[in-house]
């Protein structure tokens, strides 16, 4: 009846922490083997099974019949085994003898020990199944309340589960209180010494993705694929878009009916602008698009380095370039180009700068003008050209003297450029020095 009772207490608290009636079983067992190496220090000879349906609770310990007792954990004497087993009376000196433990004998050692362990191992089991849920959940779209802020990131809470969002993987505009309620997409989970550590993110890729899929069927149903996305989270994104059929436009489908699929996703990330761009198997189309709004004069494109000279009308270049380069970023990064915007005559400048002789530009002395020009390396755009292994190769300069050439050249270009356009504010002089170096200044 004991044994009844206590299994029903515990089943009790098993159902309130949904454990598994078979996973309650396991553990108990593996508490009673606990009290009894407390109890005794050591439990390898003993076994437990627990027969929940049944409420039985055996408990086994495995001893060697002996003359004399030196460790009772381990060892009994016959006439001890006879009075506890009256069929003992066959066994001899060195046979194994079974005692079957009454769990009562712990008394109340038992229930404040069990407490304890239990408690743990129902701790261990709800992280376990935390972890085994949201690490087969990784990319979909979760809804949790905030619980805390902190410095260093958002805490979310999802029933027992808590997720945290870093400050890297947020929507920089965006401020989060206690208790809003956040969308996010699951980015990962591992698995720590304080349980499954779960990052959500708003900032991710792929969270602009699973909202698009949730916002427009045809991306679920496969009709419309999204095959490349970039962003700066809050701000602006581009993403390109293609229609396995023929008869649906996919620009057309993810913007919706007046708007309406497009806006409920804008406004899910705080208002941040989104470029729609129709995918073309034409590089030169597909860079056009992924540029939009702002429309490039002329495309120089080697496909070969994913490389892209895009002219502008001059007047136009800044907005092309976009604020701190980002329109120029989100488009290289969507379509896997490096692509450098220059103004029209701004370009024709740096073409000419090109044709001028090595031996004119200062930082490059006679000798080095000479050993190159042995190589048919006589002006810029020739040494621009060459490959910096092979002038190794085939000359007398060294590494060290090659990278000051190559820098008097960059200074010389970048000073002419300076010379011939003035602008009236640093944001913008940061814009051309991005388009012109391909390197991001903060």
């Amino acid at each position: 009846m004991v044994n009844r009772e206590l299994i029903e207490v515990f089943s009790e608290i098993a159902r309130e922490k949904n454990v598994e009636r078979s996973e309650l079983a396991t553990i108990l067992e593996e508490l009673f083997l606990y009290v009894i190496e407390k109890e005794y220090g050591d439990s390898s000879n003993c076994s437990c099974i627990v027969n929940i349906d049944k409420g039985e609770i055996e408990i086994y310990s495995e001893k060697t019949i002996v003359e004399e007792v030196d460790d009772y954990k381990i060892e009994i004497t016959l006439a001890e085994a006879i009075e506890k087993e009256p069929e003992a009376i066959d066994l001899e000196l060195g046979d194994p003898f079974v005692e079957v433990i009454d769990p009562r004998v712990f008394g109340r050692r038992l229930v404040a020990t069990a407490k304890q362990f239990f408690a743990q191992r129902l701790r261990d089991i709800e992280r376990n199944y935390i972890y085994e849920d949201y690490a087969n959940r990784i990319g979909e779209i979760i809804i949790g309340v905030v619980h805390q802020t902190q410095r260093d990131g958002v805490y979310v809470n999802i029933e027992q589960a808590e997720l945290r969002m870093p400050r890297s993987e947020q929507i920089k505009t965006e401020r989060y209180r206690r208790g809003d309620t956040v969308r996010a997409v699951i980015k990962s989970v591992e698995v720590t010494p304080k349980g499954p550590d779960i990052i959500i993110s708003r900032a991710d890729n792929h969270f602009l993705y699973k909202l698009f899929e949730l916002e427009v069927p045809e991306i679920e149903d496969g009709i419309i694929e999204i095959t490349s996305i970039s962003r700066y989270p809050g701000e602006r994104s581009k993403i390109i878009v293609r229609s396995n059929d023929r008869r649906i436009d996919p620009v057309g489908a993810c913007v919706g009916m007046r708007g309406s699929r497009i806006q409920a996703i804008v406004r899910e990330l705080s208002n941040e602008k989104i470029d729609i761009v129709n995918f073309s198997e034409q590089t030169e189309i597909l860079i056009t698009r992924a540029l939009s709004p702002a429309k490039p004069l002329r495309l120089f494109i080697d496909d070969e380095k994913n490389y892209c000279v895009a002219l502008f009308e001059d007047e136009g270049l800044d907005a092309a370039i976009g604020r701190n380069g980002m329109n120029i970023n989100l488009a290289s990064k969507l379509t896997d180009y490096k692509i450098d915007a220059y103004g029209v005559n701004q370009y024709e400048r740096i073409q000419e700068d090109q044709k001028t002789s090595i031996a004119e530009i200062e930082g490059v002395g006679d000798e080095i003008s000479s050993l190159l020009s042995s190589m048919d390396i006589e002006v810029v755009s020739d040494l621009l050209d060459a490959d910096m292994d092979d002038i190794l190769k085939n000359s007398q300069i060294s590494e060290n003297i090659l990278d000051g050439v190559y820098e008097a050249v960059q200074n010389f270009v970048e000073r002419e450029v300076n010379e011939d356009f003035e602008y009236k504010d640093d944001e913008l002089e940061g814009d051309v020095s991005l388009s012109l170096n391909g390197d991001e200044e903060e």
